[in-house]
């Protein structure tokens, strides 16, 4: 019970302020007023124009009496204004027996009834609050609920990102009921609002998707599978061609993709070059001179017989050490010319042979 008192209380408060207007000149008007709030009807144009008149609730009740600009009863005086200069009725803090039919009749000098007017006076709740709940379903779906608290006859309508929801969005429900059941890759701002004739109140809350993915790919068995799966336990499709549906879920792009798989090429391109580099230095670089060759020359002066050499010096012959860069392939055969032959070393006394003799060169090898 004190729940109710305190919810009525509640809409009281939120109601109290809401002033709502309508023109009650056209035949079969219907008009709205909130729960607490006021109302303001528009019954004729100005009173003082109209010898009398009188206005009824449902045809039984006499609520206003008045002739010209004089008022003659009034039965809502505690809580309602008539000005005759304008035709208007205000009535404050409606309540639910304020709604009914209301019949207005004017009358001549005579009493003869000039005009009859009805008017629908219907009494509302506002909302006073909207709350959004939702949930994620077996297969990645997201159903949202929108409720008010307190509001009569209430009208819902749903947009996301600022438009309206379509039906290409929805799995099941409309756009113009409380309960809706979203698609698996639906997410952004979602917004329920709640309305009715005196009342409009919004709910806004940024949903995203349930984790799901939608995976296409045929297994090497032959199996084409193509469905929505949790994406951290999708194990279906090593390397499923799927819509990314999560926000958060990092899925690449074939632009991403081509980009790094052309960075890897390019890395392995470089990598092969520096090591043919490497290997092509490595071929031309000099071995080392671990070996070497020494090569002796014995020259021995022979005089042939019979004649003998003007002068006699004693020569003296020293080795000559004789490199080479490289150890060679195959043993040289080295030939031997006759010419002039130098020494490393300085000989103490040079002989020039006589044209009768003979000078041989024996050259060795020595490594």
């Amino acid at each position: 019970m004190e729940a109710v008192v305190g919810l009525l209380v509640m809409l009281l408060g939120v109601s109290h302020g809401v002033e709502t207007y309508c023109d009650g000149r056209q035949d079969g008007a219907q008009c709205y007023g909130a729960l607490g709030g006021t109302v303001v009807l528009q019954l004729m144009d100005n009173a003082s124009e109209i010898f009398g008149y009188q206005w009824q609730k449902n045809k039984t009740i006499t609520i206003l009496r008045g002739r010209k600009d004089k008022i003659v009863s009034n039965e809502m005086k505690d809580r309602s204004v008539f000005t005759p200069s304008n035709g208007t009725f205000r009535i404050n803090n409606l309540n639910r027996t304020d709604g009914a039919e209301y019949t207005l009749q004017t009358f001549d000098s005579k009493g003869t009834v000039l005009e009859q007017r009805t008017l629908q006076l219907s009494i509302q709740a506002p909302v006073s609050s909207v709350r959004l709940e939702s949930e994620c379903l077996s297969q990645g779906e997201m159903r949202v609920s929108c409720s008010s608290e307190g509001a009569d006859s209430p009208q819902y309508s749903w947009t996301l990102d600022g438009h309206t929801l379509t039906d290409a969005q929805l799995l099941s429900g409309n756009n113009e009921t409380n309960n809706i059941t979203l698609k698996q890759d639906v997410s952004g701002r979602l917004v329920c609002s709640v309305r009715n004739h005196i009342s409009n109140v919004s709910k806004e809350e940024k949903i995203s998707t349930c984790g799901f993915i939608f995976i296409n790919c045929t297994l090497p068995n032959g199996t084409n599978i193509s469905q929505w799966v949790f994406s951290a336990n999708n194990t279906l499709c090593i390397d499923p061609t799927t819509t990314p549906t999560m926000i958060t879920d990092i899925t690449a792009s074939p632009v991403v993709l081509a980009g790094v798989l052309s960075a890897l090429v390019i890395l392995l391109m470089v990598g092969v070059a520096v090591v043919c580099r490497q290997r092509k230095k490595q071929n031309n670089k000099p071995k080392e001179e671990d070996d070497q060759e020494l090569t002796y020359a014995d020259v021995k002066i022979v005089q042939r017989p019979g004649r003998q050499m003007h002068q006699k010096a004693e020569m003296e012959v020293e080795y000559g050490q004789v490199k080479f860069s490289g150890r060679p392939q195959q043993t040289t055969e080295m030939e031997v010319e006759y010419g002039q032959v130098k020494f490393s070393g300085r000989p103490r006394k040079t002989v020039q042979p006589k044209e009768d003799e003979c000078v041989y060169a024996k050259v060795c090898n020595s490594r």
